[in-house]
């Protein structure tokens, strides 16, 4: 198992110095990749391009570009330069979003996330192999018909004719397409004890492709957060598990919630959004069950958190990106040293 750091996007409380002291102490530790996300403030490659010419050896990720956001085809002319100027080091995580930002600020309709996916990442890869990019699909039709439009193909020559495709999926049926069409898989809210059901699905992807799970890249973003007393670690995470349970969308429409459900958490699922959505998140965050936020972190002592690192490890994770919670900037580079550690300490390594 590799390791990974996931550094979000910017907030009120991060600034675009800590995120690249964080990338470069993760490069010079031996972490495999670093993710950056974007939601509706900081966008993720441009804050991958700025980091991709002060690393060395480390990928950069994107976790995720939003499909809603680009054309396939823009995506993957951003893909390609970055992929270029960073030697050959960038991976493309791409995600539908959810109905509230595709719809509320980038005006496109969520309908069908599915098959918008699949034609989105064909139309990509045609492009970054640099074939002539021809394609007939229910969402994309290019060149448009009956007018001067002319099929193309991308016009200079990036380091690699497939850059490495990652998917955000939470669902069965996102997850057994991103083990069809997909070279990993982003997660969220993963806990080993309820990895196999995920990877089932996954596995079935890989079978229609003609594929095994060998070679395919499970990537969850857990928190961490060190520390003496596991309860005191996990108030930190409280906040976060809450908005997404809790708000990450609508009442009729929240992934994240229906993930906590399946996972056997319906009963505090229903109570942490009733209070989030009710303007009561003080409460929706102590509302949100100690069990879940330990099985989906890693919290407490160097040792406590090699332990857990070779239950992911046994439930199949291959990259293990670490989302750090931390108060400042050098707290932040002594929690990835622990974490190296840890990983040492527990023998799964690569």
């Amino acid at each position: 198992m590799r390791l990974g750091l996931n550094l979000g996007y910017q907030t009120a409380w991060s600034t675009p110095a800590d995120h690249l002291a964080f990338a470069q102490e993760a490069d010079r530790l031996g972490y495999s990749v670093v993710w950056a996300a974007e939601a509706y403030g900081s966008d993720s490659p441009s804050m991958l391009a700025w980091m991709a010419g002060q690393t060395q050896r480390i990928d950069l990720g994107s976790a995720v570009m939003q499909i809603p956001a680009r054309t396939p085809a823009m995506t993957a002319m951003t893909a390609a330069t970055i992929d270029t100027l960073s030697g050959g080091r960038f991976r493309l995580g791409l995600g539908v979003s959810g109905p509230q930002v595709s719809e509320g600020w980038h005006g496109v309709r969520f309908a069908k996330p599915l098959s918008r996916t699949r034609e989105y990442v064909d139309i990509v890869k045609l492009a970054v192999a640099r074939k002539e990019v021809a394609y007939e699909g229910e969402h994309h039709t290019l060149p448009l018909p009956d007018g001067p439009g002319k099929a193309l193909r991308l016009s200079f020559h990036p380091p690699r004719a497939h850059i490495p495709i990652y998917l955000a999926a939470v669902g069965p049926k996102n997850l057994e397409l991103a083990g069809e069409i997909a070279d990993g898989w982003l997660a969220v809210f993963y806990a080993p004890e309820f990895a196999e059901e995920h990877l089932a699905a996954i596995r079935a992807g890989r079978a229609t492709a003609g594929k095994e799970l060998a070679g395919f890249d499970v990537v969850p973003s857990v928190p961490v957060v060190v520390g003496d007393d596991v309860a005191t670690c996990a108030e930190l995470v409280r906040w976060y598990a809450a908005l997404y349970v809790g708000g990450m969308g609508s009442r009729k429409q929240n992934f994240y919630n229906q993930l906590a459900t399946r996972m056997g958490y319906g009963d505090a699922a229903r109570e942490v959004q009733e209070l989030y959505l009710a303007k009561r998140q003080r409460d929706a965050a102590a509302a949100v069950p100690m069990e879940f936020i330990d099985r989906t972190s890693l919290l407490g002592p160097k040792e406590r958190i090699a332990e857990r690192m070779r239950e992911y490890a046994a439930s199949g994770v291959t990259t293990l990106s670490v989302s750090l919670f931390v108060a400042d900037r050098d707290s932040g580079v002594a929690t990835l040293r622990t974490v190296a550690e840890a990983l040492e300490l527990s023998g799964v390594g690569e």
